[in-house]
């Protein structure tokens, strides 16, 4: 890391630090929306780190919005961040506002398909859309929808033109349903965009993937602690060589997590095809997130499963992002069919990021 980026890393830890406390999640998980902290991440230019400042951003780069998502995912924030960041890429590549506040997006899910029509001087949206993050509590939506087969075109959809079905993750994470139909958009907030479907599906996946190492990074800080302060048969349980082993298991897939999602920010931040290293990353942290979470729960023993501990905040939020923007299998089938595609002699090249073209 650069000096800066270290600067913007204690920042961040230090903000969530501050305000992300036991009693915020709770208040989050029951419907209290944490104005507090999303009022802090504004004023220190976390809530759009990598926009642009004439886009309402805080001008600063893709590996900043990486530093800031896993500070987030670290701290187990009760806030739309990601989402956030990812709404504001979406209007900023169609030229359209970026507006203050917490924001989110649709769709999030393969299956689901929002479309434009041009009707009455303006545009109709139509689609069903299913686990929607946050939707209720949002200012608004950024839409990626077809106007034709293959064409896309990005809408701002208010908070007050839409009726959000609440729901959660396991997390407790507002995952909402909405119904789009008969909403007429005028002009000025649709824009077309040279982006698809999967532009959007996989820098959701990345982010999802970079606010899951810091996760990660989280579960082994405590599992680490727990270790040495549970004391058995008159010492810590982390002087057991059993414990070790299985500590610096969880400790090597905190690290593959880690370095597998900053390595596919870099890719992406250099402006090169950063679509394997995504799905790898993708991949590779859902694995770590399974193998973690099942180490700290056995090192933690019965304490670790309870309300009152701190790991669940964590793990919830490992075994729910793991499945958003598509689970290890599928982007492992991503990466089998892309190997497929190019051929024997192109998968070393693959691999290695020297692959040309």
């Amino acid at each position: 890391m650069t000096a800066a980026e270290n600067l913007l890393e204690a920042a961040a830890k230090r903000l969530f630090a501050t305000h992300v406390t036991r009693a915020l999640r709770e208040q989050a998980e029951n419907g209290v929306w944490p104005a507090a902290l999303w009022s802090a991440l504004e004023e220190a230019g976390l809530a759009q780190p990598a926009l642009p400042e004439t886009a309402g951003g805080a001008g600063g780069d893709l590996v900043d919005e990486a530093t800031a998502l896993i500070a987030f995912g670290r701290a187990a924030a009760p806030v739309p961040l990601p989402e956030t960041m990812l709404a504001g890429w979406l209007l900023a590549a169609a030229g359209l506002p970026v507006p203050q506040g917490p924001l989110s997006l649709a769709p999030v899910r393969k299956e689901d398909r929002l479309t434009l029509v041009r009707r009455n001087g303006g545009w109709r949206l139509a689609g069903r859309m299913t686990r929607i993050p946050w939707a209720g509590a949002v200012t608004g939506l950024a839409g990626l929808a077809e106007t034709a087969p293959g064409t896309y075109a990005v809408a701002w959809i208010d908070r007050e033109a839409y009726q959000a079905a609440p729901g959660r993750n396991m997390a407790g994470e507002p995952r909402d349903t909405i119904d789009f139909a008969d909403i007429v958009l005028p002009d000025n907030a649709v824009a077309m965009v040279a982006l698809t479907a999967d532009d959007l599906y996989r820098r959701g996946a990345l982010m999802r993937a970079t606010a899951m190492a810091g996760a990660l990074a989280q579960v082994l800080d405590l599992t680490v602690r727990y270790a040495g302060e549970r004391s058995q048969f008159g010492r810590p349980i982390g002087k057991f060589q059993a414990v070790q082993q299985q500590l610096a298991i969880l400790a090597g897939q905190a690290a593959v997590a880690s370095r597998a999602a900053l390595g596919a920010y870099e890719i992406l931040a250099r402006g090169e095809d950063a679509g394997f290293a995504i799905a790898a990353a993708k991949a590779r942290v859902g694995e770590a997130a399974g193998v973690a979470a099942s180490i700290a729960h056995q090192v933690h023993g019965a304490i670790g499963f309870t309300h009152e501990h701190e790991l669940h905040y964590s793990t919830r939020r490992l075994w729910s992002w793991r499945d958003e923007f598509g689970g290890e299998s599928h982007w492992q089938a991503w990466i089998g069919r892309r190997a497929a595609t190019l051929g024997a002699d192109s998968l070393w090249p693959l691999l290695t990021g020297t692959l040309d073209g």
